[in-house]
């Protein structure tokens, strides 16, 4: 037994200093974890207009976003079970993504640039999402042109399905994809958000008050 956890056990249970020194050995450890790579996915919580939002990012990039009233721990649960069961809290691996969502919910990103990691989404699924991540800024597409793109001419509702249990939205732009005629169709996040993020972008005009 080291002689800093003998210490800690040897401090009764009222001090106030046995709070910090577990805090700070708490720190060493991550610290530690994530200098030597023993962390397979990391995860921290980042805000949005929407609220606190939850990510989770592997070696190969982004691959979970789930919106406030989404449960983080069954969020973990899948990743343990999908990705690896080596999950570290590790906010300051989150700062490249709260930066540019940041700039995008303020108008000044129009692309990501973070990496993402396709892990959690299946073989159709991967290609619909590939080409929704396609869209522009301020662009759109109808389901049924995404199916297509994707290689299933008659797969729209499919398409839907997959645009529905996008787990990275906003970076894969889900919301970009529109009935055809332009009505809103479906979104994972309500139908608010994806009016919300079109008119940020500028692809719908804000209803007038009053």
């Amino acid at each position: 037994m080291s002689d800093e956890i003998e210490r800690l056990l040897r401090r009764g249970p009222g001090e106030q200093g046995a709070q910090t020194d577990a805090r700070a050995a708490s720190q060493r450890l991550v610290a530690r974890m994530l200098s030597e790579d023993l962390a397979d996915v990391t995860y921290a919580s980042v805000d949005s207009p929407f609220g606190a939002m939850h990510a989770a990012v592997t070696h190969k990039g982004l691959v979970r976003l789930a919106f406030p009233e989404e449960d983080p721990e069954s969020m973990l649960e899948q990743l343990a079970r999908r990705i690896s069961p080596r999950i570290l809290s590790a906010p300051a691996r989150l700062d490249p993504l709260r930066r540019e969502l940041e700039e995008y919910f303020q108008g000044r990103r129009r692309r990501f640039e973070v990496p993402l990691d396709w892990s959690l989404i299946g073989p159709f699924a991967r290609r619909v999402l590939r080409r929704t991540a396609d869209i522009p800024y301020g662009g759109s597409l109808s389901y049924a042109e995404v199916a297509a793109e994707a290689g299933s001419p008659r797969g729209a509702r499919a398409a839907g399905n997959a645009l529905g249990s996008n787990p990275i939205p906003i970076l894969i732009p889900c919301h970009r994809v529109l009935r055809a005629g332009g009505a809103l169709g479906g979104y994972g996040g309500g139908l608010q958000r994806k009016r919300l993020l079109l008119e940020l972008e500028g692809a719908l005009t804000p209803p007038l008050a009053g």
